[in-house]
């Protein structure tokens, strides 16, 4: 095993992200400028209802189900992929939104002319070590080198499988502005990130960037990259409208009432882009399920909904294409539209796609 090649800071290897004493909130870390939140209380980030992430009792049974259990937890043949460069991207869809599922939680959105990357992974590991943690089940369908050119990144929170080190590193030399919760600017100064170019925003608060406006909105989920800094910085869901689109993209989450809330003040949303994967009963509060990811998608109004946070990692007990199976059954018979893309397959809403069970084991 090697740990990847980056300097000691403060302390702390680099890939864990800033040193705790800096991570816990004074305010906006990339500024510098004192951003109170009501969300904030005895030094964490608290959700927006009594959250448990998980009962220490649980942790036996976990591990008996992770050595005893009968699930198909990783591919037992190569996942098809389609592959992209970036003259893929040279003319913009016509129908004015697209989204291409880069694989786990990473998307990349093109909404009114602009392009947005969301919760960008390109890494082989989602861990801060190169030979230990999850390993993907496929490459990504286009190289990080070969992105088109972006208007901005959204980060959703600070754990591994959504903020990546060394994906950041590389978007660092590019002149695009990061959008994230508060706090997580304090990782991204630290790899390297300007901070005239991060934005770090409260639950409700709103930024315009490149004509879009971006809003960090609540989401029910918890924070941190190490053991000692759970919750010191904030994670969100988020509305992403454009002069003529409006897409909701739902970061990590459990489910809770706010998802109404959202979808009447913000929504409709044309597309939705929810998380179905890597759910458990012991953290039933924390991750979605696909049929909670049904019901988000009608809390927030959304028209066609793309699932994300699947079949990519190995980060829970279910077989890895359990997800889509059960996102299938749960939309038969109702009237939601949805898409479960190859990575690397354009998803627009204005032409759902038919579903194929390309996942089948």
């Amino acid at each position: 095993m090697r740990i990847y090649d980056f300097p000691l800071v403060s302390g702390c290897l680099a890939p864990f992200g800033a040193n705790v004493g800096l991570a816990r909130y004074r305010g906006s870390y990339s500024t510098g400028q004192l951003r109170p939140s009501e969300h904030f209380v005895d030094g964490k980030f608290l959700n927006p209802i009594q959250t448990s992430v998980a009962n220490p009792k649980d942790f036996g049974k976990i591990f008996r189900q992770m050595v005893a259990g009968q699930e198909i937890r990783t591919p037992r043949r190569p996942i098809p992929i389609v592959r992209r460069t970036r003259e893929d991207y040279a003319t913009p869809p016509a129908s004015g939104l697209r989204a291409t599922w880069i694989g786990h939680a990473s998307t990349l959105l093109e909404i009114d002319g602009r392009r947005v990357l969301l919760d960008p992974v390109w890494s082989e590991r989602c861990s801060p070590f190169s030979g230990i943690g999850p390993a993907r089940f496929h490459p990504p369908p286009i190289a990080l080198e070969d992105l088109p050119p972006l208007d901005a990144v959204i980060v959703s929170h600070d754990h591994y499988d959504h903020l990546d080190f060394q994906t950041v590193r590389s978007l660092a030399r590019l002149d695009v502005p990061f959008v994230v919760p508060i706090g997580v600017g304090a990782h991204l100064k630290l790899w390297g990130v300007s901070s005239d170019r991060i934005i770090e925003l409260d639950w409700h608060d709103r930024t315009t960037v490149a004509e879009l406006q971006i809003t960090a909105l609540p989401a029910r989920h918890f924070s941190g990259r190490w053991i000692r800094d759970r919750n010191a910085t904030l994670w969100a869901s988020w509305s992403i409208v454009g002069p003529s689109h409006r897409v909701f993209y739902s970061g990590d989450s459990g489910y809770f009432d706010g998802f109404r809330d959202i979808g009447t003040r913000y929504g409709p949303f044309d597309l939705t882009i929810i998380a179905i994967g890597a759910y458990a009963e012991e953290w039933a509060a924390v991750h979605l399920n696909p049929e909670e990811a049904v019901a988000v998608h009608r809390d927030v109004r959304g028209r066609m909904m793309l699932p994300v946070h699947w079949g990519t990692f190995h980060l829970a007990l279910h077989s890895w294409f359990d997800p889509a199976d059960r996102l299938v059954a749960a939309i038969q018979g109702t009237d939601i539209v949805t898409a479960i893309p190859m990575a690397g397959q354009w998803v627009e809403p204005s032409v759902p796609p038919p579903i194929e069970r390309w996942w089948m084991p």
